[in-house]
């Protein structure tokens, strides 16, 4: 790699970084930026779809006031109840010093319950409450309406094949 395209490319790095909270995932593409060899890699152009993903369901979820995060982790607890913080954190592939901050947040707005467990004071209990009840059907109509959404673009018959390849994907990379 010539030091001229190591710094061009170390250059758009940075750029995108700072630039993926503005990502707008209904632009179309600048066809006038050259992302050099980060065009045609997967991992970048997988990046690239989960922000727009993420951003298009948080716009769907703004109406409930849940981050698409939290979704996520309100989700594997209703889902799991009594699942443990260091079950969770790995689920959604988080470190535990992460994942604590978010379940403060929804133990103070009363949509969890955080207990001890009986048998190991140091290990907590997620469940939800009444109220996560009810959240999680309000953000699992605006994830309908999301998976509606990327249906449309993927196509129902390529669907079953991009979520297999993704799932390889993921298990190959260890998540």
């Amino acid at each position: 790699m010539s030091d001229r395209w190591g710094a061009h490319l170390a250059r758009d790095t940075v750029a995108l970084r700072g630039a993926e909270s503005d990502v707008n995932p209904r632009a179309a593409a600048d066809d006038s930026l050259d992302f050099g060899p980060f065009d045609d890699w997967i991992g970048f152009r997988l990046r690239i779809a989960q922000i727009a993903s993420f951003q298009s369901f948080a716009r769907h979820a703004q109406s409930v006031g849940l981050s698409p995060g939290r979704f996520a982790a309100l989700a594997l607890i209703d889902r799991n109840p009594g699942i443990s913080q260091t079950a969770l954190a790995r689920a959604i592939g988080s470190d535990k010093s992460t994942l604590t901050p978010v379940l403060d947040n929804l133990v103070k707005r009363g949509l969890i319950s955080r207990v001890r467990t009986r048998s190991d004071r140091r290990l907590y209990e997620l469940s939800l409450t009444d109220a996560g009840r009810k959240v999680m059907r309000a953000m699992q109509e605006c994830a309908q309406r999301h998976e509606s959404e990327l249906d449309a673009i993927v196509g129902p018959r390529e669907r079953a094949q991009f979520v297999r390849t993704l799932r390889k994907i993921s298990t190959a990379l260890g998540l």
